[in-house]
């Protein structure tokens, strides 16, 4: 039986996520998705701080990661999250509608493992968020020994 794991989704804008969630659903992944609203929400909830306390262990499958965020943006998450020993292995795909040449050779320096457009039509959308979320959390398989749950 397939362990389904959980897809971390850190975007600020709230359409983008419930668009995220909506395209997930309809394609049925059935992983759990755990949204954070900004940078700063998504490292409390990596860290198991604040809110997220209480959370049940373990790393996310997948990080899909904007990176124009107010608090912390998605550059500096990257960079702790690639910094961390404890957090290093988390794949994070950086979904934004961000085309400038500085964000993805700063995302790619920082360790990202993949950078994605966002796509403008509705339906192209659905099809990347359909794409990565079962790639990173079904198919591919975490290096041993990593919490995955």
């Amino acid at each position: 039986m397939i362990e389904l794991r959980r897809i971390f989704y850190v975007d600020d804008n709230p359409r983008d996520t419930e668009l995220a969630l909506t395209a997930l659903k309809k394609n049925n992944l059935a992983n759990d998705v755990v949204t954070a609203e900004d940078g700063e929400d998504a490292l409390d909830y990596l860290y198991m701080r604040g809110k997220y306390a209480s959370r049940p262990p373990g790393n996310p499958a997948v990080m899909l990661l904007d990176l124009k965020m107010p608090r912390v943006d998605g550059l500096e998450v990257l960079r702790q999250v690639k910094s961390d020993p404890h957090l290093r292995s988390i794949p994070v795909v950086v979904m934004t509608s961000s085309r400038e040449e500085q964000d993805l050779i700063r995302s790619y320096e920082l360790g990202v493992n993949a950078y994605v457009v966002k796509p403008l039509s509705f339906s192209e959308f659905l099809e990347a968020i359909k794409q990565i979320g079962a790639f990173w959390g079904v198919i591919n398989e975490p290096p041993p020994g990593t919490a995955h749950n």
